[in-house]
C-alpha cells in the first residue's frame, strides 16, 4: 500500500496511507509492527482480526496491536480509501500514561467526538493547524483509550506547584523557540508524563505547548520582519521553521498577510515614524 512518512522520530510515528485496492484485489493476511490508530478520512474497507470483522467507512478507527494478524478487504467498491495512521512503541504509551493492556485490534465506528479529534489530526499533518502531529496523536489515544475502556479522563486538578511548572516551562520555551522541539522533549522540563503535563500546560496556559511554540516563534518572526533586512527564508529558520512554506501559510493564517506585505508595511510605518520623529518642531 503506498505510504508517506508524516513523521518519524522513533517512539512516535504519523504515515498517510492511501490504499487502492477493489473488489478484484485478492486480499492477504499481515501482521501490525505496532500500537496503531489510523483515521479512515475517506472511502471503505473490511478489516477482519482476533475472530472479529468490522467494516469501516470514513470517520471510523482501525486499532492495531503489534503482533496481531489481520485482513482487509475491498469488496464494497473500487475507489480505494485513505487513512492518518498513528504508530506508537510501548515505552512511549508508558510514558503518555496511556495502558497498553487496554490496547486490542479492533475497530471504532465513526464517533463524533473521536471523528473531531481525527479531523484535528489531519488538519495538523496537512499544515492547517498549529497543534502538533505529536500532540494530536497523543490527545486521540488517550481519549480513544479512554472511550474503549470505559473510564473516561479525569477533570484535572491544579495545585501552585502545577501552575508555576506550566509558567516554568512557558518561558523555556520561548527561550528555546528556535529550536526543533518534540512532546517528549518539553514534557521532560516539566518532570511529568507527557500527557499530564499535556493537559497541565493546556489547562494552565490555554493552548497546547506546540501552539504556544508556534506562536513564539511568530513572535520572533514579526520582530525581525519589521526591522531586518535579511531574506524571509533566513528569519523563518532563525525562528524555528523549518519549511519555508510552511512559514508563508502559518504566519499568512495569523496576520492576515504574507511575510513579505508584514515586512512592508511594517518597514514603511517605521520610516514614516523615524520622519516625524526628526522632522524639526513648528515654532
Amino acid at each position: 500500500m503506498p505510504s508517506s512518512a508524516l513523521l518519524k522520530d522513533g517512539a512516535l510515528r504519523v504515515f498517510d496511507y492511501r490504499c487502492a485496492a477493489g473488489p478484484k484485489d485478492r486480499p492477504f493476511t499481515e501482521v501490525h509492527g505496532s500500537f496503531s490508530i489510523s483515521y479512515v478520512r475517506r472511502g471503505s474497507f473490511g478489516y477482519r482480526t482476533r475472530g472479529r470483522s468490522f467494516e469501516l467507512v470514513a470517520g471510523s478507527f482501525l486499532i492495531g496491536r503489534p503482533g496481531d494478524e489481520f485482513l482487509c478487504t475491498h469488496e464494497h467498491h473500487a475507489q480505494g480509501d485513505e487513512c492518518l495512521s498513528y504508530q506508537f512503541d510501548e515505552r512511549l504509551l508508558e510514558v503518555l500514561g496511556v495502558p497498553p493492556r487496554h490496547w486490542l485490534s479492533g475497530a471504532v465506528p465513526p464517533v463524533p467526538q473521536l471523528a473531531l479529534l481525527g479531523e484535528r489530526a489531519q488538519a495538523a499533518a496537512d499544515g492547517r493547524s498549529d497543534v502538533g502531529l505529536d500532540e494530536a496523536g497523543t490527545l486521540l489515544a488517550a481519549r480513544l483509550l479512554g472511550t474503549l475502556a470505559a473510564q473516561p479522563v479525569q477533570p484535572l486538578r491544579l495545585s501552585t506547584r502545577d501552575r508555576r511548572r506550566a509558567v516554568r516551562v512557558a518561558l523555556w520555551l520561548e527561550a528555546h523557540a528556535g529550536e526543533s522541539l518534540h512532546l517528549e522533549q518539553v514534557a521532560r522540563e516539566s518532570g511529568v508524563s507527557a500527557f499530564h503535563f499535556l493537559r497541565l500546560f493546556t489547562r494552565v496556559i490555554g493552548v497546547t505547548p506546540h501552539q504556544y511554540l508556534v506562536r513564539s516563534r511568530l513572535r520572533h518572526a514579526a520582530r525581525l520582519l519589521a526591522q531586518d533586512t535579511r531574506p524571509i527564508a533566513d528569519i523563518a529558520y532563525e525562528v524555528g521553521f523549518g519549511d519555508l512554506s510552511n512559514f508563508i501559510r502559518t504566519f499568512r493564517r495569523a496576520a492576515g498577510v504574507s511575510p513579505r506585505l508584514f515586512r512592508r508595511v511594517s518597514q514603511n510605518d517605521r520610516k514614516i515614524l523615524q520622519d516625524r520623529l526628526a522632522a524639526p518642531a513648528l515654532a
